[in-house]
């Protein structure tokens, strides 16, 4: 029997999903199973996608609707409300659920990377989405953090308020990008931070996997800083969100 999986989102083509399910299908046996990309101009367009792919079993959601797809759920796993942001859904019996298997996979790639120290306190680039699972996995390690928006209100700073205290970065050894500046094709844009501020000490991630090495961890090796992207981060969720979708 045919079960189908999918990806929505708005832009699409930096996707590294569907060639690491088609991979796996293959590499399992499992000839039935497909893995598409559904693009979205509105969240409201997601009706459709389920109307018209009755076989849909999950579906991985990414950038800008991880927050506006709750309201289209039967129910939300307790962690994925808790976060406020869902990048997975079971879909069984007409209904779906929602659940959040990128905060817990960004813990456990950060752990095996990051060496925490009680001086540890972190600096998150955005806001979205991404963004609030990267908190809670911070919460849960007992990170300190502090928030980056464009816009006044949404967070502790501004890229304006922290181009002008240029203590900022300095006293914040881990700098984690969840916003999609650098992803492809836009890949020559970054988050306007002091790139000058940063040191060997600095432990500087993103979320990005494609391009592997966006413009801003380039930058940020070139002043010596340990970087890392979103690679593994997508493999373990990825397996996190197989494991959801075949309980």
């Amino acid at each position: 029997m045919e079960k189908k999986f999918g990806l929505i989102g708005f832009t699409l083509s930096h996707s590294f999903s569907k060639s690491y399910f088609d991979e796996k299908f293959y590499r399992d046996g499992l000839r039935d199973y497909h893995y598409d990309l559904y693009t979205l101009n509105d969240i409201d367009e997601l009706k459709k996608i389920l109307t018209d792919n009755p076989e849909l079993c999950g579906l991985n959601v990414t950038i800008p609707y991880k927050e506006q797809v709750m309201k289209f759920l039967s129910d939300i796993d307790p962690a994925a409300k808790r976060i406020g942001a869902v990048n997975v859904i079971k879909v069984q019996h007409g209904k779906l659920t929602g659940f959040n298997t990128d905060s817990d996979a960004f813990r456990e790639t950060l752990e095996k990377w990051y060496p925490k120290t009680e001086s540890s306190k972190a600096l998150i680039l955005g806001t979205g989405g991404s963004s609030k699972a990267v908190k809670e996995a911070l919460n849960k390690l007992k990170i300190p953090f502090e928030t980056v928006s464009r816009g006044e209100g949404k967070a502790d700073h501004t890229y304006q308020s922290i181009e002008k205290d240029e203590s900022v970065i300095p006293g914040c050894n881990l700098i984690i990008n969840t916003t999609p500046l650098g992803m492809s094709p836009n890949t020559t844009s970054m988050p306007p931070i002091h790139y000058d501020s940063l040191t060997t000490d600095h432990y500087v991630y993103d979320l990005i996997y494609n391009p592997a090495r966006t413009q801003f961890l380039q930058k940020a090796e070139m002043h010596g800083a340990h970087i890392k992207n979103g690679l593994e981060m997508l493999h373990v969720q990825a397996e996190k969100a197989w494991a959801i979708w075949n309980n």
